[in-house]
């Protein structure tokens, strides 16, 4: 079967996994997935993350990250959400590109020059289509 939006079925499964507390968020793998798990990575939102090259399937497990002790532990990733969707596509100039909570979170985008943050973009002065927002 299918998935219509397969960044969003990312995006719900690394909620989905640190709300429920575990380790790993395991999903298929593709070149925008990596990209974003790297951006997430980046910025400290994850521990890391790991493609598994299957035969004709590719698997990418996210490593989660969470602060505090065992018993006041909470997930390094308070938030998600899709901002760009399949049925209504959301694009932005490098002047219009939104901040996320005043700078605290970070806005994911696909630029024609890669996957990039929205402070990466406006430094090199592209925008592009607005994929999701973290903090």
């Amino acid at each position: 079967m299918s998935m219509s939006d397969p960044v969003s079925d990312m995006l719900t499964r690394i909620r989905n996994a640190s709300m429920a507390g575990h380790q790993v968020a395991e999903m298929p793998g593709s070149k925008l997935k990596v990209a974003i798990a790297q951006i997430l990575s980046d910025e400290g939102y994850i521990e890391s993350f790991e493609l598994h090259d299957g035969g004709s399937r590719s698997t990418l497990n996210v490593n989660l990250r969470y602060v505090g002790d065992r018993r006041k532990r909470r997930p390094m990733i308070e938030g998600l959400r899709r901002v760009s969707k399949p049925g209504r596509r959301v694009y932005a100039g490098r002047r219009t590109i939104p901040r996320v909570l005043a700078g605290m979170g970070v806005t994911i985008v696909s630029t024609p020059k890669g996957v990039m943050t929205d402070r990466r973009a406006r430094r090199l002065g592209v925008g592009g289509e607005i994929l999701c927002q973290v903090w």
